[in-house]
């Protein structure tokens, strides 16, 4: 049995589901809103990858490795982004959360934050996690303050670790929650989607 299950997790009007090629069109309008495959920093897929960008996902999945899910709105149904489980290493029972990415309209709502509270809940309460971790390129800002105010604390910085898209090699910024954090973030980020108005 793989230690990642298929599974929907859904929570304030934001469904995961498993990534499938039946998202490409909508991933691919999601990528559209904003362009976001412009941004070097990041792995959006530009319109004519997403089904590239699908099938790279469901290979890890079948390694074991990654475990992609599609972000719905889950009243409409439609592709908002998507977001991953990484580098997953049942023996010490560690993954990260990455390769996260959503259409700019939807940038700075509620959607980042209920994403990363259904992903922790079910590492942490399910999985039964010790570490949940992430990685982000040295120069993506947003990225970094992002992963902070979840309550991640910063491990360190690898250098030349990896090759942006752009063929420049990148430093990698590590984080991570280890379990004995998690009560306290889990309840700072009920607290911060308590903040926002429901729709």
């Amino acid at each position: 049995m793989t230690f990642i299950q298929p599974v929907t997790l859904a929570d304030r009007g934001i469904r995961l589901v498993p990534l499938d090629l039946e998202h490409e069109a909508g991933l691919g309008a999601a990528a559209a809103d904003g362009e976001l495959w412009r941004l070097r920093v990041t792995s959006v897929p530009e319109p004519d990858e997403t089904r590239a960008y699908i099938e790279a996902a469901l290979k890890g999945r079948d390694e074991g490795h990654r475990f992609a899910f599609a972000v719905l709105d889950d009243a409409s149904g439609k592709v908002l982004g998507s977001t991953s489980y990484h580098d997953v290493l049942p023996a010490v029972k560690r993954v990260e959360i990455g390769y996260t990415w959503y259409a700019r309209s939807v940038q700075r709502t509620h959607v980042n934050t209920t994403c990363k509270l259904l992903l922790l809940e079910h590492a942490f309460d399910v999985l039964g996690c010790h570490v949940v971790g992430w990685r982000t390129d040295n120069f993506n800002f947003a990225s970094q303050r992002a992963i902070e105010r979840l309550g991640a604390r910063k491990d360190g910085v690898i250098r030349g670790h990896a090759l942006r898209r752009d063929g420049t090699i990148r430093d990698t910024v590590m984080y991570s929650l280890h379990r004995g954090e998690w009560p306290e973030v889990q309840a700072h980020l009920r607290y911060l989607l308590s903040c926002y108005p429901q729709g």
